[in-house]
């Protein structure tokens, strides 16, 4: 059995070559981002990170803290090579995790936190889902896999395992399953030249 600092370690490296791939990708103008998922993934996870270790979760947070600083990066060039268009959702997403930040802050319960990451989550992801429905070639489907191996990997490495330590980690491995299961859909569906009667808000 390898040791949860090992598998911690592990999860990080996950964390920077699937990442690293994907930022390589952006420079190239293969992948076209949406700059403020990325934003919004840089607070969550941040806020997420320092709750799975006032949990006790230990080498288990360290790809998240990782990944928070990574998601800042990404951000910055989302605003310079991605997608810009902010609608009412993507507002929507910020300020819930502005909104988890501030309850963890006034309740002092890291739950309240994450179980409102969770929630913020889906509507951080929205802003990509939605352009990925109709571009789905303008994400790279390989970057989200690994990235739900490194959330797997960094389930192993907790050192305590709770709701408040498991939560997040165990919903981005649906949520970004789902988004890979539909990339993959969408980009048999366009290269069969069939139209699209769904236009998403």
């Amino acid at each position: 059995m390898l040791s949860k600092e090992l598998l911690g370690v592990l999860s990080i490296a996950f964390a920077v070559v699937a990442n690293g791939i994907y930022f390589w990708s952006v420079l190239k103008g293969r992948t076209r981002p949406h700059a403020f998922s990325w934003i919004i993934w840089g607070l969550i996870t941040g806020v997420t990170f320092f709750a799975q270790l006032s949990g006790g979760a230990g080498s288990g947070a360290w790809a998240m803290g990782v990944t928070s600083i990574i998601c800042f990066v990404g951000a910055f060039l989302a605003v310079l090579k991605g997608e810009r268009d902010i609608k009412k959702s993507d507002l929507a997403a910020f300020f819930g995790a502005l909104a988890a930040i501030l309850l963890w802050y006034f309740t002092s319960d890291p739950l309240n936190a994450v179980v409102v990451a969770c929630a913020v989550e889906v509507l951080a992801f929205y802003p990509t889902y939605r352009k990925s429905w109709n571009k789905p070639h303008d994400e790279l489907a390989f970057t989200y896999s690994v990235d739900t191996v490194k959330q797997v990997i960094s389930l192993f490495a907790m050192e305590t395992y709770s709701v408040t330590t498991v939560l997040y980690p165990a919903a981005i491995i649906v949520i970004q399953g789902g988004f890979i299961v539909m990339l993959l859909w969408r980009r048999a569906v366009l290269s069969q030249g069939k139209k699209s009667y769904i236009k998403l808000p």
